[in-house]
C-alpha cells in the first residue's frame, strides 16, 4: 500500500518582538491578527493540519488558548532554535511535510500554500521556495526527512532569522523554486509582513478595504488594492532596506565539524 505523506501548516509565532510588541495579538476587524492568519491556512484545501508552533515561556501560553478556540493544534517548543520546534512538532504530529507560513505573514496567500503542497507531492523537494513575489505573501515547503538532518548537522541553537540557507546553500537538499503564473503577482518590491509600525499601519488599511466576515480575500486582491491606491505601499517601503540591514546581520549557517564555517 503507498502511504500518503501528511503535510501540515506550522505558524511560528511567540509574544516576544522588540519592533512591535504583542503584535499578532493586536485585534483588528474584531480578531486577532494571528487568528485572521489561522483563517487564511483553514482556507488551503492540501494541508492535513494546522498547527501554531510557539514557545515554552508562560507568556505564549496564550496561544494554546487561542489555538483551541479556533480548532487548529498547538505545539509548544524551543524559544530560540526554530528548526528544533518544528522538527519536534512534526514527530508529535507525524507530519512528513511542513508548509512553514510565518505567524508576521498575516497575508499568506492559502492558493500558495496548497501549490506549495502539491509541488512536493509532485518532486518530493527537501525545500520549496517561492520567487519574486512580494514579502509576506509566501509560504516555505520543508520536508521533515531534510529537517532532521539539518538539526543533526547544524552548529547554533538560534535558528531565529535566516534558517532557509541550511537547505539552499548547503547543497546537500533538493530545493524546489517556485514562480507565481500570473505576472501580475511578481512584485517582489512589496513589503507586506509585519514587523514595525508602518507595517501595521498599512495591514490595517488593508482589511478596511477589504475585509469581509467569513472571506479570505487573496494576494490577487491585496495587489489590486495597491494598483488601485498606489499610496498604500509607501506607508511601508521605508522600513525594507532597514528589515533587510538586520536579517543580513543576523542569518548565518555554522555546520558542526569540517563544515563548521559560516557562509
Amino acid at each position: 500500500m503507498i502511504q500518503i505523506p501528511k503535510t501540515a501548516v506550522f505558524i511560528p509565532v511567540r509574544l516576544g518582538s522588540s519592533r512591535l510588541p504583542k503584535k499578532t495579538l493586536i485585534e483588528v476587524k474584531g480578531k486577532t491578527l494571528i487568528e485572521h492568519l489561522i483563517d487564511r491556512a483553514k482556507a488551503a484545501k492540501l494541508p492535513n493540519m494546522i498547527a501554531l508552533c510557539t514557545t515554552t515561556k508562560p507568556e505564549d501560553r496564550i496561544f494554546e488558548k487561542i489555538a483551541r478556540k479556533n480548532g487548529v493544534e498547538c505545539f509548544r517548543g524551543n524559544e530560540h532554535d526554530i528548526l528544533k520546534r518544528f522538527f519536534d512538532a512534526a514527530i508529535k504530529f507525524k507530519v512528513d511535510f511542513i508548509v512553514n507560513v510565518d505567524g508576521d505573514d498575516v497575508f499568506c496567500d492559502p492558493e500558495l500554500m496548497d501549490k506549495t503542497v502539491q509541488s512536493y507531492l509532485e518532486t518530493g523537494a527537501s525545500f520549496i521556495k517561492w520567487n519574486n513575489l512580494p514579502l509576506g505573501a509566501t509560504p516555505i515547503g520543508l520536508k521533515v526527512e531534510a529537517l532532521k538532518k539539518v538539526c543533526e548537522i547544524k552548529d547554533t541553537l538560534n535558528t531565529e532569522t535566516g534558517w532557509g540557507a541550511y537547505f539552499t546553500d548547503t547543497g546537500l537538499f533538493k530545493v524546489k523554486y517556485l514562480e507565481p503564473e500570473d505576472e501580475n503577482l511578481k512584485k517582489p518590491e512589496i513589503r507586506i509582513t509585519l514587523d514595525y509600525p508602518e507595517d501595521l499601519e498599512l495591514v490595517k488599511k488593508v482589511f478596511d478595504r477589504l475585509y469581509v466576515p467569513g472571506k479570505v480575500f487573496s494576494l490577487k486582491e491585496i495587489l489590486g488594492l495597491f494598483d488601485k491606491e498606489p499610496s498604500l505601499q509607501e506607508i511601508n517601503r521605508g522600513v525594507q532596506e532597514k528589515y533587510w540591514k538586520r536579517f543580513k546581520k543576523r542569518a548565518s549557517v555554522k555546520l558542526k565539524s569540517s563544515r563548521n564555517a559560516q557562509k
